[in-house]
């Protein structure tokens, strides 16, 4: 029955379901991105704090063999030996266990941003319940999280196997070596380790990354006729369209920004308006505004564009009329060949010559009124 259900769900998600499962706490998380991190401090803590942690250890070697004939022998004096060891070792490695605790946090932080979700925190007797642990133990999902950590083994394993065979290949060399040498070549072999089981985790929590969200949006997946229903209860709330109305604005604003780096040319008025040109000479009929915006917005794309280097040029006018009577993601109109044509030639030029386009420059050509006036 459950799969006949889910069957039906043919529908993506809308953007209030994904909202609604996001403050229930159904997040995708992918555990292997927290295992990734936490390989990553450990692997930057080694580097950095390795040589002060052999000091110390060191420090603490020298003082038990310098103090040995104090300790007595019998349980009692072993014990304390043991517990005062492992307490000052413990001290030692404080740092590294909050860098872990930080890393796991970030990693959280990193898939789903800072969210508190009071609806995980309520008790559920399906937790408790006998039956429903066997089912998820044996459930679909399950047997995936087992396959993926067979396959994280086995790519473990033959990473490793590539790094760190080959240097274990004379192991008699060792034995000639002096503490310090051999400390050293240790110290080489557990970067090894560490750097190839990085790079291991990286491959698998990019797929398990993929998956999970894949597998989130698939579980979230809506009937024709729940389609239906969400669109007459959000079509009579005036808050929810409003929101719904502001998602797809944001929405739209980040793919607008995402195309500003392929512009060949930014026309700004300077301050309060800007938009960005793309324009192949071997694709395209004419010149396609891909960005534009007002004030914060217009100042935004200035940015973008400077970090990518896209030539900006001040053109109050045509930055205006551009504005106002083109739509994103269409080509100008015919009114406006002219100046844009001015404007890019000039860019194509400099850009042949190798010379460095000034940012911004000042065009003084004014376009068409685009009222016709």
């Amino acid at each position: 029955m459950a799969d006949e259900d889910q069957d039906s769900k043919t529908e993506d998600p809308s953007d209030r379901k994904l909202e609604r499962a996001r403050e229930d706490g159904q997040i995708p998380m992918s555990q292997e991105i927290k295992s990734l991190l936490m390989i990553a401090g450990i692997l930057a803590s080694v580097m950095v704090m390795a040589p002060w942690i052999m000091g110390q250890m060191t420090s603490l070697l020298k003082g038990f063999l310098q103090n040995i004939h104090l300790i007595r022998l019998d349980v009692d004096g072993f014990r304390g030996v043991l517990v005062r060891l492992m307490l000052d070792v413990g001290i030692l490695l404080l740092p590294l266990a909050g860098l872990l605790y930080v890393m796991a946090l970030l990693s959280g932080i990193v898939q789903a941003g800072l969210i508190f979700t009071p609806k995980k925190l309520e008790p559920k007797l399906s937790n408790i319940s006998p039956i429903s642990g066997f089912k998820r133990v044996f459930s679909k999902n399950q047997l995936m999280e087992l396959a993926k950590s067979v396959i994280k083994i086995a790519v473990v394993g033959v990473v490793l196997s590539f790094l760190v065979v080959p240097k274990l290949k004379h192991p008699e060399l060792y034995s000639a070596l002096d503490f310090r040498s051999t400390l050293r070549d240790l110290y080489d072999l557990v970067l090894l380790v560490l750097f190839g089981t990085l790079l291991s985790f990286g491959a698998v929590a990019a797929a398990d990354w993929w998956w999970q969200r894949h597998r989130h949006r698939s579980q979230l997946k809506m009937t024709k006729q729940e389609v239906k229903d969400e669109h007459k209860e959000t079509e009579g709330n005036p808050e929810i369209k409003a929101k719904i109305r502001s998602l797809r604005i944001q929405k739209s604003r980040q793919r607008m920004m995402q195309n500003v780096p392929k512009a060949s040319v930014i026309v700004t008025n300077p301050t309060h308006y800007a938009v960005a040109l793309q324009y192949d000479m071997d694709d395209m009929a004419a010149p396609k505004l891909v960005a534009k915006g007002v004030d914060s917005l217009a100042r935004k794309i200035r940015e973008v564009a400077e970090q990518h280097e896209i030539p900006i040029v001040e053109n109050p006018p045509l930055a205006r009329a551009l504005y106002a009577s083109v739509e994103l993601d269409r080509e100008i109109p015919p009114d406006h060949y002219k100046a844009v044509a001015e404007v890019i030639g000039f860019v194509m030029r400099m850009k042949k010559s190798g010379g460095r386009i000034p940012k911004p420059r000042r065009w003084e050509e004014t376009p068409p009124d685009p009222d016709g006036g």
